[in-house]
């Protein structure tokens, strides 16, 4: 399952090729994105499915610490702020077990494992570009959690009010002037951690022909997620799994 300011997005997964084994449904999210709309959310994807799992795997777009507790709430209401998403979310679902990780952590585990950053070592970074940009940070193969480095500050705003995919929608934005806005970012966050590679992830990914080539002037590799807008999904079943 996948938590995102816009959309709730589920699916099977089958851990031995990290792909979805199913074609993945998605509602909307509710807005005002309430833990209790949210979680209602929840359950109409796991139920759309018509299966008894034996467990989930949930990524929520914030800082998730102990694997339960919501720390901050950027793309969705803040009354999630110290909510036990675990307790909630599990309970919503009828006492299955439940993990939950920050959605772009969990992309960035699917990508490592599976995709774009199988075998890196050094420093590597995804991004995933959306209703917000989540970051997930990773120093020879082992996460850093809860990086959120959307919310760094560029020409005096949250990055991701001027370089994330929906700062492009509403605005109006040509990929040629979306590109400079991204291009400006990287070279913001390559000068703070100096990664050897950039993995762009989000739905954004499956135009990355359209934008990549625009961008100049950084200094490491950059390449679009293998995985595309699945990740987040294979990386909540991963954790599940492993839970």
């Amino acid at each position: 399952m996948d938590i995102g300011g816009s959309g709730i997005k589920g699916a099977p997964v089958d851990l031995e090729r990290g792909d979805l084994s199913q074609e993945r449904f998605k509602v909307l999210t509710p807005q005002p994105a309430t833990p209790d709309a949210v979680a209602d959310g929840v359950k109409e994807v796991v139920d759309h499915f018509g299966v008894r799992c034996d467990r989930v795997g949930i990524t929520f777009p914030g800082v998730v610490t102990g694997g339960a507790t919501i720390r901050t709430a950027a793309n969705v209401d803040k009354g999630w702020i110290d909510v036990d998403a675990r307790a909630l979310l599990s309970e919503r679902l009828g006492g299955l077990p439940v993990t939950i990780m920050n959605d772009a952590d969990a992309a960035g585990v699917a990508e490592m494992h599976f995709g774009a950053g199988r075998g890196r070592k050094g420093t590597v970074l995804l991004l995933t570009f959306g209703t917000g940009i989540g970051s997930a940070l990773f120093s020879d193969g082992v996460l850093v959690s809860n990086t959120e480095l959307g919310h760094l500050e560029l020409d005096g705003h949250d990055a991701e009010h001027r370089a994330s995919t929906k700062a492009k929608e509403d605005h109006d934005l040509s990929w040629e002037h979306w590109a400079k806005r991204v291009t400006k970012y990287l070279a913001h966050v390559e000068m703070l951690f100096s990664p050897e590679l950039f993995i762009i992830g989000g739905g954004v990914s499956r135009k990355a022909h359209k934008f990549l080539p625009l961008i100049q002037g950084i200094k490491a590799e950059i390449v679009p997620a293998e995985l595309q807008n699945n990740a987040g999904i294979v990386g909540a079943a991963m954790s599940a799994s492993r839970a």
